[in-house]
């Protein structure tokens, strides 16, 4: 099972390392764990993929579909809101759906992203159960700056 794990970790963080418009790390509340590598995949204009892979209770993976994203006063600070499933592959497995709002600040003059974000949970298989705790800071490094 570890080296199942390990294995499927590699993989999903060379994807995410290899297509990422944005890379960094998520600190809160998190699928699998209190720290997650986070990534950013434009989709279009005003919708992207926000993907996570954390580490420590099992191995957490997140993929959000944001299909809101625009400008609040500025260029710079925006808005999300998106819909999505994650996995978390520990004893016992969780399977389910998250949905995510959050606020976005990108710098003008350094390459950095800061958000938070609410992610509230609905699990659906191994227990059937809401969790709404899911609070989040997310520092990015945004690659076509």
């Amino acid at each position: 099972m570890k080296r199942t794990l390990l294995a499927l970790s590699i993989i999903v963080g060379s994807v995410i390392v290899g297509n990422a418009q944005e890379l960094g790390v998520r600190f809160g509340d998190v699928s699998g764990g209190n720290v997650a590598i986070d990534g950013i995949f434009s989709t279009g204009k005003f919708s992207r993929i926000h993907a996570d892979v954390s580490f420590g209770d099992g191995m957490g993976v997140d993929l959000i579909w944001d299909f809101i994203y625009r400008p609040i006063t500025d260029e710079a600070f925006n808005w999300y809101l998106g819909v999505g499933p994650y996995a978390v592959f520990d004893d016992p497995f969780w399977l389910g759906a998250a949905g995510e709002i959050g606020l976005e600040y990108k710098f003008n003059s350094i390459p950095i992203s800061l958000s938070v974000d609410w992610r509230p949970e609905l699990s659906l298989v191994e227990e059937t159960d809401f969790h709404a705790g899911g609070f989040g800071l997310n520092i990015r490094y945004v690659f076509n700056y």
